[in-house]
């Protein structure tokens, strides 16, 4: 605290300085709260749905079916094809995929920065193989590239053991960080390259700190706010792809009792014709909410770890 001509001024950490530009971001602020909601919708599933994943509202008899029926006091959603309740299928789906979008954007991230730090440190050959293998990946359309290699990791039985069958969750998340890295790792290499030739950098190097105390203590800790905004448009990626996957019938296993909204739009596109307009309006309205959110929230993260960004929301 200053004093200063009788006036006493609160002198803020740069910590506190970004959440305070953080909660001026009125968007990322909604989407937070409205995030946080869906989560603990999430994690208490046993009070907050209505009936299990896969179990019908009632048993159907004739005269009385349970399938395709429009919202009402026993499902607010409506049911599907076989009688189960909308509302409910989509907080477990929500589940899966945020589970799919936070996992997969987490190991892409530690991949992409391990990757891009390296490179923009060591510099030389070493880092112009990296970038060359970067932008073959990179080269590639996504969802031709995204196939392609989901079919031959699913040849080779060696690996089934440790991500599981090509339809299971755990195979899905390693297709995204396999393609999720690359973006990650250009853009911490070009903040390290940007960096690493600063004074403070050459003070360190002048006091014998080593490579790695350098990345850790001040390369990373400078380019946290972009790491963190990619972060966020990782976990999107991987949400919408999971949709994308599962729209073209290659998402996860939608006989294995998990369900995910990528499924859950997958199965609205058969009811679009037939007119049950629920079971697209509910799920679709979901994942959109999700991904507005997450990106909203990662504006918020760019203009609060960037103090050269004085506008919000």
């Amino acid at each position: 605290m200053i004093a200063t001509e009788g006036l006493t001024l609160d002198s803020l950490s740069p910590r506190q300085m970004a959440r305070r530009r953080y909660f001026k971001h009125k968007g990322a602020l909604v989407s937070s709260v409205v995030m946080a909601i869906m989560v603990l919708f999430v994690l208490f599933s046993p009070l907050t749905t209505r009936y299990g994943v896969n179990e019908a509202i009632f048993k159907a008899e004739p005269g009385h079916p349970n399938s395709y029926l429009s919202p009402r006091s026993e499902a607010w959603f409506g049911t599907d094809d076989i009688g189960r309740d909308i509302y409910s299928r989509m907080i477990f789906g929500l589940k899966v995929s945020l589970i799919i979008g936070i996992s997969a954007a987490i190991f892409a991230t530690i991949v992409g920065v391990t990757v891009g730090s390296i490179a923009g440190l060591r510099g030389g050959r070493f880092d112009d193989l990296l970038m060359r293998v970067t932008d073959i990946f990179l080269a590639f359309p996504f969802l031709v590239a995204l196939l392609v290699v989901r079919n031959f990791l699913g040849e080779l039985d060696f690996l089934t053991p440790i991500v599981g069958e090509r339809t299971s969750i755990r195979f899905i998340i390693l297709l995204f960080v396999i393609f999720g890295w690359m973006g990650i790792a250009r853009l911490v290499r070009g903040s390290v390259l940007a960096l690493k030739e600063r004074e403070f950098i050459e003070a360190a190097r002048a006091l014998g700190a080593s490579n790695f105390r350098i990345v850790f203590r001040h390369l990373l800790p400078n380019s946290i706010g972009p790491i963190l905004v990619a972060l966020t448009n990782t976990v999107v990626g991987a949400i919408i792809g999971e949709a994308t996957l599962s729209f073209f019938g290659f998402g996860p296993d939608a006989g294995s009792g998990d369900t995910s909204l990528g499924l859950l739009v997958s199965a609205s596109r058969r009811a679009v014709t037939a007119g049950f307009w629920w079971m697209v309006v509910f799920p679709c309205t979901l994942l959109i909410l999700v991904a507005l959110c997450v990106n909203f929230i990662g504006d918020g993260l760019r203009d609060a770890t960037d103090p050269k960004l004085v506008h919000g929301g």
